[in-house]
């Protein structure tokens, strides 16, 4: 059985001392392709850099809600001033991706998507308007690059649902990450054309609409993923998080569904490969 987890953060610090042995336990486990995914340009970076050196991984490139200018400061930056600041941002995140970055083992492009990006309100409420800009300047890169986006949201769904509704044509559509189980947004996101992506949060016992979300997912638009090294499912709870235990992702799914762990797995990956455009 293969399984493909859609979205891990192997340029995470978390992993800065025993990355190649936590890959190497990966692969054997049965993870046979995953995606590292960028959050800012640095991580982006680290993303590209760490899918080059090993066949099966694939990176995504992008700036996140919580990694944008002015983040770190108490009152928002001003407007025009955040434009130009992420501006010169975006100009290099241009740069990294204008880079045919191929592996010696693949033919494919090593950069697959767009992300991740999108509006997070639980950590940031006072740069709204901000993290809505760089939402729909890096959308139109996808555009022009002709690649999907990865979405995160977190307690912004009126507003992510209406960027993508009213505000922006999303050519390549994409994926919401970590979907949050709110099933309007799970109905919306379908409606749109998007895949919808589980991790961890599925299994935990304390999840609020685990279970009819997973029913609303029709299997051609589902993904499982970990968010490595964060969200660790149960049973394992609580610990850093690695792309061995995507497994646990997929038998949540088959159980609610009634299908078999296989079939979970097949569908996901054959999913994964379909969105991020990977042949191999």
């Amino acid at each position: 059985m293969q399984l493909f987890d859609s979205h891990a953060h192997y340029n995470d610090e978390k992993f800065e001392q025993d990355r190649e042995q936590i890959l190497q336990k990966v692969y054997k486990s049965g993870v046979t392709n995953l995606i590292c995914a960028g959050y800012s340009l640095e991580s982006s970076k680290k993303a590209v850099e760490i899918a080059t050196k090993h066949h099966f991984i694939y990176a995504t490139v992008g700036i996140s809600p919580n990694d944008i200018p002015g983040v770190d400061k108490q009152e928002p930056t001003q407007f025009t001033i955040f434009q130009k600041e992420f501006e010169k941002q975006l100009e290099n995140l241009e740069k990294l991706i204008e880079i045919p970055i191929k592996s010696e083992k693949q033919e494919n492009s090593k950069i697959v998507a767009i992300g991740e990006i999108g509006l997070d309100y639980y950590w940031n409420k006072e740069n709204k308007e901000n993290q809505k800009w760089a939402f729909k300047k890096q959308i139109e890169l996808a555009n022009t690059l002709n690649l999907p986006i990865v979405i995160h949201t977190r307690e912004a769904v009126n507003d992510t649902i209406d960027i993508l509704k009213n505000q922006i044509q999303v050519q390549q559509k994409g994926i919401f990450h970590c979907c949050p189980l709110n099933l309007e947004l799970i109905k919306e996101g379908l409606k749109l054309g998007f895949i919808i992506s589980f991790a961890g949060p599925i299994t935990f016992k304390n999840s609020k609409n685990a279970e009819e979300a997973i029913k609303l997912v029709p299997l051609d638009k589902l993904l499982i993923e970990t968010d490595s090294p964060y969200l660790a499912p149960e049973p394992n709870r609580g610990t850093r998080n690695d792309s061995s235990n995507v497994q646990y992702i997929a038998e949540k799914i088959a159980k609610v569904k009634e299908i078999s762990v296989e079939e979970v797995a097949k569908a996901t990956y054959e999913n994964a490969k379909r969105i991020f455009k990977i042949k191999n």
